[in-house]
C-alpha cells in the first residue's frame, strides 16, 4: 500500500515529534530533580526483634507467621504479627500488633484490613472513623530535633535503650498526630464480643491514619527514595458501647511504648533527607 506524499510528511513529522517529546520530558524531569522509580530503603532492624515486652504490655504466645497466599495478598515479606497482654494476663487486656512494611514500590495501594475482616465473616457494625489516640509524649524532646523537610516540624526525639545491648541511644519519631482509621465489627458467631481494629501510616518520617494520604507521601516525586509502614492494633472486646473507648484506652498506653523502638527499626529518614539535600 502506497501513501500520498503528505500523509508520509504527516507521519514523519509525528513520529519526530514523539521523539522530541520523549526527550524533553526525561530533560526536564532530570533538570527539575523528579524521581518516577523509587528506590528501597533497608530497615534498620528486624520487625521481630522488637522487644516482647513493652511497658505494662507483655507478649503472649509465638509471633503468627502466614501462609504463602496471605503473604502474597500482604504484599510484603517484612511483617510483624504479635499479641500483647496487659501486664502479660490475657484476662486483663489482648491486642494484636501487626506491622507491615514496604519499600521501593510504585505508587502502592495500601493494604487495608476492613477488607480482610469483611471476608472473614464479620459485619461491619460502623464505617472506619478517625480517632486520636492520645500517647504520652512527656518523656519526648519536642523541640530540639531536626525538621521534616516537607513539613517544617521537628521530630519528635525519644531516649531507647536496646534490650540486647542495654545501650541507650536518642531515636526520631514521626511527626504529625497519632490518629488512627478505626473500625468495629461484630462476629455473629459470637455475639458478645467485638472486634475493633486501628491502623496508621508512617511514611517517609510522617504519619497518617489515610490509605490515600499515605501515598503521597510516601510517593513525592521529590525523593529518589520511599518507604512505608502500617502499625495496625486489633482487639476483641465486650460487646457494647464502651468497646471503642477500651480500644483506644489500651492503643494510647501501646502506642507510646511501641513507637520508639519501632521507629529505631524504621530508616532514619531526617539522614536520607540529609543526603538527598546534598546530592541536588
Amino acid at each position: 500500500m502506497r501513501f500520498s506524499p503528505s500523509i508520509r510528511i504527516a507521519f514523519f513529522a509525528l513520529v519526530g515529534l514523539l521523539v522530541i517529546s520523549t526527550i524533553g520530558f526525561r530533560a526536564g524531569v532530570s533538570q527539575l530533580n523528579l524521581y518516577l522509580r523509587k528506590e528501597p530503603v533497608a530497615l534498620r532492624g528486624a520487625l521481630d526483634t522488637i522487644p516482647t515486652k513493652l511497658g505494662r504490655w507483655k507478649r503472649i504466645g509465638v509471633d503468627s507467621r502466614m501462609g504463602e497466599a496471605m503473604t502474597e495478598s500482604l504484599g510484603t515479606k517484612l511483617y510483624l504479627d504479635r499479641q500483647y497482654a496487659l501486664d502479660g494476663n490475657p484476662q486483663s487486656g489482648v491486642v494484636t500488633v501487626h506491622i507491615a512494611y514496604y519499600t521501593g514500590m510504585v505508587d502502592a495501594v495500601p493494604h487495608v484490613p476492613e477488607r480482610c475482616w469483611g471476608a472473614a465473616g464479620l459485619t461491619m457494625v460502623s464505617q472506619p472513623q478517625t480517632v486520636i489516640v492520645p500517647i504520652d509524649r512527656a518523656q519526648w524532646d519536642l523541640k530540639s530535633g531536626p525538621k521534616n523537610q516537607a513539613t517544617g516540624d521537628a521530630y519528635p526525639v525519644a531516649r531507647v535503650t536496646d534490650h540486647v545491648t542495654r545501650v541507650e541511644e536518642s531515636v526520631l519519631l514521626p511527626v504529625g498526630e497519632t490518629a488512627m482509621s478505626v473500625t468495629v465489627f461484630q462476629d455473629e458467631k459470637n455475639p458478645n464480643l467485638r472486634m475493633v481494629g486501628g491502623y496508621l501510616f508512617i511514611a517517609n518520617g510522617r504519619m497518617t491514619p489515610s490509605p490515600y494520604v499515605v501515598r503521597t507521601y510516601a510517593f513525592d516525586l521529590s525523593s529518589r527514595y520511599a518507604y512505608y509502614c502500617k502499625v495496625q492494633l486489633s482487639a476483641l472486646l465486650p460487646n457494647g458501647d464502651g468497646a471503642l473507648a477500651l480500644w483506644t484506652e489500651f492503643a494510647s498506653e501501646l502506642l507510646a511504648e511501641l513507637l520508639p523502638p519501632l521507629m529505631r527499626r524504621l530508616p532514619d529518614w531526617s539522614a536520607i533527607e540529609d543526603s538527598q539535600s546534598k546530592e541536588n
